[in-house]
């Protein structure tokens, strides 16, 4: 089964109706509960060449393309959550898995230098790895994210913003032809999405809010010398036309909110934390570096001497 199939499959798993138990599940009472083992958790489904074939390995099958949702999602849960085919398909992948496991293992591929090489190699990643979650995670909570946020925050001063429309054409006789006519009444944001050449067009051409340092020197020296309501007294050009530029809202702000500050304080905070981290586990181990040994000075070859020409014999005299 694909992956794409498997993935889709899932997903309908993840719907609301699928994530209901069936209607034919007994209820559980106190004493069946309280009878429950492990294995009833994590029951054996098959056996291969007399390996069991558990729930859970049967689950994992599918982690890589189960929906963020399900994976949670305890094992005995999610299998009646999901729909008998989809089940039936996982547990027969699991079961050529150890099939497959079992033949390599036959033919002696456990003892392969070069595979148990990369086994330990991948388990040493995953130690590394796990580790730093272990040792970052914690310190990265919302707590840790709010407080970050507002030391930052403090240091910041206020900077002023302006929100603008513009309207955009390639030369200075349409500027001014737009200009008086949105002097003389016309609708600015009609204008703009009939006559500018700008992707803003579609939305009146408006910019939203920005900084000074947002915009090119010329368009910036324009629009934050207007008030809102106003309209650029003259077209203003740039490296990319002629503008005719309208000032909605001036505000000052201090930067952008906590909630969408949030994603980029916390990559910030793990890379920070990792770094952090990574010098707390060097400083507990004692490292000594060895110099490696000196290469051979290669022999100074002398160039041959250059091959002695034969001496011309003299003319004989007749």
């Amino acid at each position: 089964m694909s992956r794409f199939r498997l993935g889709l499959l899932l997903c309908f798993a993840a719907a609301p109706g699928w994530a209901q138990a069936p209607a034919t599940a007994p209820s559980s009472t106190p004493t069946q509960a309280s009878a429950a083992t492990p294995d009833d958790a994590n029951p054996v489904l098959a056996r291969v060449n007399g390996q069991e074939v558990r729930l859970d390995e049967v689950i994992a099958t599918a982690a890589e393309a189960m929906p963020a949702e399900l994976r949670n999602v305890p094992p005995v849960l999610l299998r009646s959550m999901l729909p008998p085919q989809v089940f039936e398909q996982l547990l027969d992948r699991a079961i050529t898995d150890r099939a497959m496991l079992a033949a390599a293992r036959a033919a002696g591929l456990d003892q392969d230098p070069e595979i148990r090489r990369r086994v330990r190699l991948a388990e040493e990643n995953e130690m590394r790895d796990v580790l730093l979650r272990r040792e970052v995670l914690p310190r990265v909570t919302d707590e840790t994210l709010r407080a970050r946020y507002d030391r930052d925050a403090a240091g910041r001063t206020a900077e002023e913003e302006v929100r603008a429309r513009h309207i955009l054409v390639p030369n200075e006789a349409d500027a001014r032809t737009i200009l008086t006519e949105v002097q003389r009444g016309g609708n600015f944001e009609e204008v703009a999405r009939r006559r500018s050449t700008d992707p803003a067009a579609r939305n009146g051409g408006d910019l939203g809010f920005f900084r000074r340092g947002d915009m090119v020197p010329e368009f910036a020296a324009a629009a934050f010398a207007l008030q809102p309501g106003q309209v650029s007294p003259a077209p203003v050009r740039t490296q990319f036309g002629w503008h005719v530029i309208k000032v909605e809202e001036r505000r000052s702000s201090t930067g952008p909110s906590f909630e969408d500050s949030r994603d980029t304080l916390r990559q910030a905070m793990i890379e920070e934390e990792v770094q952090a981290a990574v010098q707390r586990i060097r400083a507990t181990v004692t490292v000594e570096r060895v110099a490696p040994p000196a290469s051979p000075t290669p022999a100074i070859q002398a160039e041959p001497p250059a091959p002695v020409r034969p001496a011309t014999p003299p003319a004989t005299r007749r």
